[in-house]
């Protein structure tokens, strides 16, 4: 939680302008989204003002409630996409809550219907998505270094180094680091 007298970070502040314009462009009160997406109005307005930073299971569920992808919502706060991302121009969001650092490699763009992120995942942390934010979405996740629990409906699936995991999301996700370390992963992101 932001005290009064910080300034929020620049990507919160843009994303909760993005937010709030998703909601009035749909003509929902507070009420209403909140009855929609299962978040309290007052998660909600202070996502909408910057004053917490949200956290990836609540941009999961605003996004299902608006029809997109996570990585659709953040690149419309980020610059215009560009055919060549280099690696220091890749934006990053972290969610501090969990634990999660979200690299945008291969952000959505215009025509394209895959995008890539680089996720890691600190030892313990643990990540539970209630439902995808497009059903049928095409994931395939491929871990670079460590080890990565993901549990797709009622499937367990423990990931290692070089392993990848190829599936569509109908359903609840969960993607776990069982430890000792982190893990790093890719994250291929196909719209049906």
């Amino acid at each position: 939680m932001k005290h009064d007298d910080e300034v929020p970070d620049p990507m919160d502040a843009r994303l909760g302008a993005r937010l709030a314009e998703l909601r009035a462009q749909h003509g929902w009160s507070l009420g209403e989204l909140a009855e929609r997406s299962g978040i309290s109005r007052s998660t909600l307005s202070r996502a909408e003002r910057a004053e917490t930073s949200p956290t990836a299971s609540l941009l999961n569920r605003l996004c299902g409630v608006y029809g997109r992808t996570m990585s659709q919502l953040l690149s419309e706060v980020e610059a215009e996409p560009t055919p060549l991302l280099r690696a220091a121009d890749q934006s990053l969001w972290e969610d501090r809550t969990s634990g999660f650092v979200r690299r945008s490699v291969s952000p959505p763009h215009t025509g394209l219907r895959g995008e890539l992120v680089e996720g890691r995942l600190t030892a313990g942390a643990d990540i539970a998505y209630d439902r995808p934010p497009v059903p049928g979405l095409e994931q395939h996740i491929w871990v670079l270094e460590g080890a990565l629990d993901v549990t797709a409906g009622h499937t367990d699936h423990h990931l290692g180094t070089g392993d990848c995991l190829r599936l569509r999301v109908w359903g609840p996700t969960r993607f776990r680091c069982p430890g000792p370390d982190g893990v790093r992963y890719v994250l291929a992101v196909v719209l049906p």
